[in-house]
């Protein structure tokens, strides 16, 4: 799935662009106040105004009016607040269990990833470039840097938890009650050559993809041309090969021109904001209806499936352990929301 995930990190970009600057300017100058205190941090209102801010833009970017947009956000304002406070002590929950470093190498992964994407040299030319399309390369790092710490607290304390934690009598268990989920699904092995337009013209790019999928077609060797053709960094190692993925799991993107491709064939060039793909079918394995016990899909299936359970208590417990104080204007809109979990506990308590 590397050559679908890569896309990504491009795209995050991309979707984000004059995202900030655009709150800004249409964020109206308001006196700082205190929202909500969350331990030692606070939520004030000029962050919850920018974060709205932010949600109207996308909203507008999908196609709803500004005077729509607006009023569907400040709708779920009290729903923003709680969210953001929750976010806060999930950040500072990253801080207690020491994470930054880990966080900070990830972040930085991902500007390197974009930086072989697009062929720029230095940290430095992906800033200005960035900049050069009214994106702020702080406020890109910020963003990542909440979502990552986010993810890798709920993956420490929770995910891993559950999926190490689960007995071998609990995973045979859920095996034979749910066995039709595990039958063998349909794979499909890929190879690809990838043609980025960073520093390109578009148009030739697309005519060279042609041009090697007609060479492909008629019979040169896929990895020497992926070789000396396909902008991925380690494709001398992998001479493009990408790997077998289930059917069910690959993106449309690709599904679709893929679809009645045979062992052997060349898709059509398809194109990605950031480039162009061409993929080689390597093999296929047809779905099957007998059910196969893998301890580690089953582990994972049974995993999956307690995680939005195991997500609420911890974001209770974390609540509960943490000294959160609302503004008195504010508390009516965002307590109903934040402290659900711990009242519908509190009611199936007391119905004992």
């Amino acid at each position: 799935m590397k050559y679908i995930n890569s896309a990504i990190l491009v795209i995050a970009v991309l979707l984000f662009s004059n995202l900030t600057a655009a709150a800004q300017e249409s964020e109206t100058k308001v006196v700082d106040e205190v929202v909500a205190q969350v331990n030692e941090g606070v939520v004030t209102l000029s962050q919850i105004k920018r974060e709205m801010n932010e949600v109207i833009e996308s909203f507008v970017k999908e196609g709803k009016t500004p005077e729509a947009a607006r009023t569907e956000v400040e709708a779920k304002q009290g729903e923003l607040i709680a969210g953001i406070i929750n976010e806060e002590l999930l950040i500072q929950k990253g801080k207690d269990l020491g994470i930054e470093a880990d966080v900070d190498a990830q972040i930085n992964g991902r500007f390197l990833e974009i930086m072989k994407q697009q062929n720029i040299k230095t940290l430095d030319a992906l800033y200005k470039a960035m900049e050069a399309t009214n994106v702020d390369p702080q406020s890109i790092r910020e963003m990542w840097r909440k979502q990552i710490t986010r993810d890798m607290v709920m993956q420490r304390e929770v995910s891993s938890k559950i999926y190490f934690g689960l007995s071998a009598k609990e995973i045979k268990a859920y095996y034979e009650t749910n066995k039709a989920k595990f039958t063998k699904p349909e794979m499909i092995g890929i190879s690809e050559i990838f043609l980025g337009f960073a520093g390109r013209d578009e148009a030739a790019v697309r005519e060279k993809a042609k041009q090697l999928v007609t060479q492909l077609r008629g019979g040169a060797d896929f990895a020497k041309l992926a070789a000396e053709n396909s902008d991925r960094p380690n494709v001398k190692e992998t001479k493009g090969k990408v790997g077998t993925i289930n059917i069910k799991e690959l993106d449309r993107t690709f599904a679709e021109p893929l679809k009645n491709v045979k062992v052997g064939g060349i898709s059509e060039p398809v194109e990605l904001p950031e480039g162009i793909e061409i993929l080689r079918v390597d093999e296929r394995t047809n779905a099957s209806a007998e059910s196969v016990f893998n301890e580690e899909e089953v582990r994972k299936a049974l995993a999956y499936e307690k995680l939005p359970e195991e997500q609420k208590k911890f974001m209770t417990t974390l609540r509960q352990d943490a000294y959160i104080k609302i503004s008195e204007a504010y508390r009516p809109l965002v307590s109903p929301i934040l402290f659900a979990d711990e009242r519908k506990a509190e009611v199936k308590k007391s119905e004992k």
